[in-house]
């Protein structure tokens, strides 16, 4: 078997075949992922790269037990898997796609800012890292003058991801919400269609919008949640340096990708669990790494 790690062709098949399983999905719909009231979703925050962390989260969750576990990850690529400032998370999305093939519909990987950013080549950084262009130079470094072919395959895949996970006891996964200033340019219909080149760019592209806010409001808050019917959200992308914190009236942060990161681990048969509960829902990464107890 020829391995994806060191041949584009492969690496690409791989992606290409992961983004077909996405779309098909039993529970895709449209720009959205909509889960059943059954079964369990353990619920990550921003992972950048993060290797060990990935395989403890996909170890708790179980997909091998029942049909109805299902994991939630965001924001797989850049940051986390540099060596000498060169970004190799691509083969985190790798490994992502192998996981998707190896659980269809059990695993849901969510777009988040620094994924559009790398599919439209948007200039974005990182603790003084310029992300793209790192990415890049990894897949440069791995594939030589195959990494186009790479490149093309990662566009893809990114372009496979739904934008939400939308569960049906009211937990609403998204990798952020539009800043408040923002709503009345943002399209709150977005995940009842299929996304277009336009969602991605700034400024006003939906799914640009939903994965780059950082200031909401209460009012805000409660009015998207009467449109999407949504009795909390679960974000990632701003700092949660305890790995999970609670904004009234309905949202929590979620931070997975460092030491004092936290997952969330929801009962979707649970009836519209409140972002509180959700907190107290959390589990420590350390935990799952063997290195301490649920807090």
């Amino acid at each position: 078997m020829i391995h994806w790690r060191s041949n584009a062709s492969a690496f690409a098949e791989l992606l290409g075949s992961a983004a077909a399983s996405l779309v098909v999905s039993p529970w895709r719909a449209q720009s959205c992922v909509r889960l059943p009231a059954r079964g369990r979703a353990l619920l990550t925050g921003d992972l950048h790269g993060h290797s060990e962390i990935f395989e403890a989260v996909v170890s708790r969750a179980q997909l091998e037990l029942s049909r109805d576990h299902h994991l939630v990850l965001q924001e797989i690529i850049h940051d986390g898997a540099l060596v000498d400032g060169v970004d190799f998370s691509h083969r985190l999305l790798g490994r992502l796609a192998e996981l998707v093939l190896a659980h269809p519909g059990q695993v849901h990987p969510i777009l988040a800012n620094h994924e559009i950013a790398q599919y439209r080549g948007h200039p974005i950084a990182k603790a003084g890292v310029h992300c793209t262009v790192a990415f890049d130079e990894g897949l440069d470094a791995a594939f030589g003058e195959e990494a186009d072919l790479a490149a093309s395959a990662v566009r893809a895949f990114i372009t496979a991801m739904p934008l939400a996970v939308v569960c049906a006891n009211g937990v609403v996964v998204t990798h952020s919400l539009p800043n408040a200033g923002a709503m009345r340019h943002f399209d709150a219909r977005v995940l009842e269609r299929p996304l277009v080149v336009d969602d991605f760019d700034p400024p006003y592209g939906a799914a640009y919008l939903l994965t780059w806010g950082r200031t909401q409001t209460v009012e805000q808050l409660e009015a998207l949640a009467r449109e999407w019917n949504a009795s909390a959200f679960v974000v990632g992308h701003a700092p949660a340096p305890e790995g999970v914190e609670y904004r009234p009236p309905n949202m929590v942060v979620l931070n997975t990708g460092h030491d004092r990161g936290r997952v969330i681990e929801l009962d979707l048969a649970t009836t519209r669990p409140s972002a509180s509960q959700l907190v107290d829902a959390s589990v420590a990464v350390s935990a799952l790494l063997g290195q301490g107890e649920k807090a």
